[in-house]
């Protein structure tokens, strides 16, 4: 189901867009809250600037917002509908939930958001192969 050159592959894994030969980040676990946002400065492979311009990644808080949604609304429905629990129960479940996967929700918004302006190009898969 996820292979390259699909962009869904490029999202999951934080790859390069472009090539998705290499992960866009230093430090591959979003756990690790100081590197959180650290990126490499270009593709090793492809040469992919990731940060195309100032403030590129501004435009991933929009993302964010959406993907934070679908989080809340899909802890609401299994607390709610599936465990049973009260209205409260359910809030604490949305609040546990957004404050646990906060690290994911933005390391997947930043891959959303890139994939957005940058197409996956099987040319560039070739060029250091």
């Amino acid at each position: 189901m996820l292979k390259k050159g699909n962009k869904l592959y490029s999202i999951l894994t934080g790859s390069c867009p472009r090539c998705h030969q290499e992960s866009m980040y230093l430090d591959k676990n979003p756990y690790h809250m100081g590197k959180i946002f650290k990126m490499h400065e270009r593709c090793s492979h492809c040469d992919l600037k990731y940060k195309i311009e100032p403030s590129f990644f501004y435009g991933a808080m929009y993302v964010s917002y959406g993907v934070g949604i679908a989080f809340a609304v899909a802890a609401f429905v299994i607390a709610r509908l599936f465990i049973g629990s009260t209205l409260f129960q359910s809030f604490i479940a949305i609040v546990c939930t957004m404050i646990g996967f906060m690290p994911i929700i933005m390391r997947l918004s930043r891959n959303i958001w890139i994939n957005f302006f940058v197409k996956y190009d099987s040319k560039a898969v070739l060029k250091k192969s």
